[in-house]
C-alpha cells in the first residue's frame, strides 16, 4: 500500500457565506469599487456630483440594511457568526455599524464643501483660475476646477475606509481583525494628505500617521502570531476556550506551546497596543494632535468620530469575548491606561493655542472616559460605551464642521487668539460651537453629560470607584478650557483684522444641524437610546 493510499483524503469544506448578514459591508465595498470606476471614466464636470450621490446612497442603503438585520432579530435572538466564523452579527456589532454609517454619512457632507482645502472660496479664486487654465478640456470642465470640485478621490477613499470600519468591530478572528484594520487605515493615510493649500503640513501629518500606524500594525500582527501559538487558532471562541482550559490541542505541532501563559500575556499585550493606538489612548496618543492639526478639517472630523467607534468596538469584543477569563489580569492594566489618558488629555489641552490641537487632546481625554466604561466589565459597561460612542461621534463631526467656517486671509483661522469676539461677529456660529463645547465638557442637558454619567455609573457599579473620582476631576479640568473658548468668543473684543465666517453650503449646514439636534436630543430625552444600547450590549461567541 502506498503512502498516499494510507492517508485519508482531507476534503476542504465548501465555503458558506451569509450574504444577507454581510449586506452592509458588501454594499459599501461595492459602492467603493463603482466610485473608483467613476473616478476613471466620468467627465470632470460631472464627477463631483456623481461621487457625492453614489456615496450618500450607499451609506444610506447600508444603514437600512443594518436596521433590517436588527429588526430581524440578529441583534438579539438570532445573533450569530457569519462567513465561516470570521464575522459576528450581534447587538454590539450592528449598533456600532449603524453609528459608523450615520456618522460617516453626516461627515461626507462636509467633504462635498467644494474641495478639502483650508482656504475659503474668496481666497481661492486666483489659484483656481490658474489651475483651470492648465486643464485640458471644455470650458465646463475648467469651470468645475474653478469651483473647486477636483478632489473627488476622497469619496472612494472614504467608502473603503468605512467598509473596513464596519468589519473591524464585528471581526470574530484575529486575521479578519488585522485585515479590517489595514483596509480602513490605508485610505485614512491618503485622506490626511489631500489638502492642497497647506500641502506640507497635510503631507507631514499623513507621513506621521502612516509610520506610527505601521509600527502599531506590526505590534498587533506579532501579537496575533503569539496568540496563535498559544491557542492553535485565530478564532476568538477557540482562544477563549483555551484560556478557560476547556479546549484540547487541535494541532500536534503546537502542543508544546498551547497553554503557555507567556505567549498569552505577551501576545495579548501586543494586540492591545495596536488597538489602543487607534483609540488614541496614552501612551499611544502622540500621533493624534499632529494628525488632527495637519489633516484637512473635514477628514479630521470623520477620522476622529468613525475611527474611535470602530476601534473601541474591536477593543470591547477582544476583552469581553476572547479574554473574560483574564479579567483580573487586564483590568489593572486598563485602569492605569484610563487614568493616565483622562488626566494627560485634560491637562495638556489647557496649554494648547490651536483649536484643532485642543480638540485632539480633548479626544484623548474622552478616550479615557470611555475606557472607564470598558473597565467596568459588566453588561452595563458595554451599553454605556455604545451610547457614549454614538453621542461623541456627532458632537465631534459638528464641532469640526464649525471650524471649517471660521477663516481669514490664510485659510482656516485655527489659532485661538483669532476666535476672540467671534460671538459678536457671528453669534449663531459661536452659539452652535458653544453647544458642542458644553457637550464635550459634560454639562447637563447635553449628550456629553448623559454619556459621562452612564460610563461613570457603570464603572462605579463594577467596583472602579477610584476611576470615577479621577474621571470627575479630569472632567472639571477639561471644563476649564472648554469654557475658556466660550468666554473668548463672547466676552472678548473682536480684532479689526479678525477672521470672517464663510457662508456654509446646505450640506455643511445639514452636518452642523444634525450635530446640534443629536446633542440636544441625547441630552434631553436619552432614555430610548440608552435602552437601545442596553438591548444591543450582548456579545455572541
Amino acid at each position: 500500500m502506498t503512502l498516499a493510499a494510507a492517508r485519508p483524503v482531507e476534503r476542504i469544506p465548501t465555503p458558506k457565506i451569509e450574504y444577507a448578514q454581510l449586506a452592509p459591508v458588501l454594499i459599501v465595498l461595492g459602492a467603493a469599487v463603482i466610485a473608483v470606476l467613476l473616478e476613471a471614466f466620468v467627465p470632470r464636470r460631472f464627477r463631483h456630483y456623481a461621487q457625492l450621490f453614489l456615496t450618500v446612497v450607499a451609506l444610506a442603503a447600508a444603514f437600512a440594511a443594518v436596521v433590517g438585520l436588527a429588526a430581524g432579530g440578529h441583534a438579539t435572538t438570532r445573533a450569530g457568526i457569519a462567513a465561516m466564523g470570521a464575522v459576528a452579527v450581534d447587538g454590539p456589532a450592528l449598533f456600532l455599524q449603524g453609528t459608523i454609517l450615520l456618522a460617516s454619512l453626516v461627515a461626507v457632507f462636509t467633504f462635498a464643501e467644494r474641495r478639502l482645502d483650508p482656504a475659503d472660496h474668496g481666497h481661492r479664486v486666483d489659484s483656481f483660475a490658474a489651475e483651470a487654465a492648465a486643464v485640458p478640456g471644455s470650458e465646463q470642465e475648467k469651470a468645475a476646477v474653478r469651483a473647486g470640485f477636483t478632489t473627488t478621490e476622497v469619496f472612494p477613499l472614504a467608502l473603503f475606509a468605512v467598509a473596513g470600519m464596519l468589519v473591524f468591530p464585528a471581526a470574530n478572528d484575529l486575521l479578519t481583525l488585522f485585515i479590517a484594520l489595514e483596509v480602513f487605515s490605508l485610505p485614512l493615510y491618503l485622506l490626511c494628505a489631500v489638502a492642497r493649500r497647506k500641502r506640507l503640513m497635510s503631507q507631514e501629518a499623513a507621513v506621521k500617521y502612516f509610520l506610527l500606524g505601521a509600527f502599531s500594525s506590526a505590534f498587533l500582527l506579532f501579537g496575533i502570531a503569539l496568540l496563535y501559538g498559544y491557542a492553535g487558532s485565530v478564532s476568538y471562541g477557540r482562544i477563549a476556550d483555551v484560556v478557560d482550559g476547556s479546549a484540547a490541542p487541535v494541532d500536534p505541532a503546537l502542543a508544546s506551546t498551547m497553554g503557555n501563559d507567556a505567549l498569552l500575556l505577551i501576545g495579548f499585550a501586543l494586540v492591545l497596543m495596536g488597538l489602543l493606538f487607534k483609540v488614541g489612548a496614552v501612551p499611544f496618543h502622540m500621533w493624534t494632535p499632529d494628525v488632527y492639526q495637519g489633516a484637512p478639517t473635514p477628514v479630521t472630523g470623520f477620522m476622529a468620530a468613525a475611527t474611535k467607534v470602530a476601534a473601541f468596538g474591536a477593543l470591547l469584543r477582544l476583552l469581553y469575548v476572547v479574554l473574560p477569563g483574564l479579567r483580573w489580569d487586564w483590568r489593572p492594566v486598563m485602569w492605569g491606561v484610563a487614568i493616565v489618558t483622562m488626566l494627560a488629555g485634560a491637562v495638556v489641552a489647557i496649554t494648547q493655542t490651536d483649536i484643532k490641537r485642543l480638540l485632539a487632546y480633548s479626544s484623548i481625554a474622552h478616550a479615557g472616559f470611555i475606557l472607564a466604561g470598558v473597565v467596568a466589565a459588566t453588561p452595563s459597561g458595554v451599553s454605556s460605551v455604545l451610547f457614549y460612542l454614538a453621542a461623541y461621534s456627532f458632537v465631534t463631526i459638528g464641532a469640526f464642521a464649525v471650524v471649517t467656517l471660521v477663516r481669514d486671509a490664510g485659510g482656516e483661522a485655527t489659532h485661538l487668539a483669532k476666535w476672540a469676539g467671534l460671538g459678536r461677529r457671528s453669534p449663531l456660529v459661536a452659539a452652535v460651537f458653544g453647544v458642542f463645547l458644553l457637550a464635550f465638557a459634560g454639562i447637563p442637558l447635553t449628550s456629553g453629560f448623559t454619556g459621562k454619567f452612564a460610563v461613570f455609573k457603570a464603572a462605579a457599579e463594577g467596583g472602579a470607584g477610584v476611576l470615577v473620582v479621577v474621571g470627575v476631576i479630569s472632567s472639571a479640568i477639561a471644563a476649564f478650557f472648554y469654557i475658556r473658548v466660550i468666554v473668548l468668543m463672547f466676552f472678548s473684543e473682536p480684532q479689526a483684522d479678525g477672521p470672517t465666517v464663510a457662508v456654509p453650503s446646505p450640506l455643511t449646514m445639514t452636518t452642523i444641524g444634525v450635530g446640534v439636534a443629536v446633542t440636544l436630543v441625547l441630552g434631553l430625552a436619552p432614555q430610548y437610546f440608552l435602552d437601545l444600547a442596553g438591548q444591543a450590549g450582548v456579545f455572541v461567541r
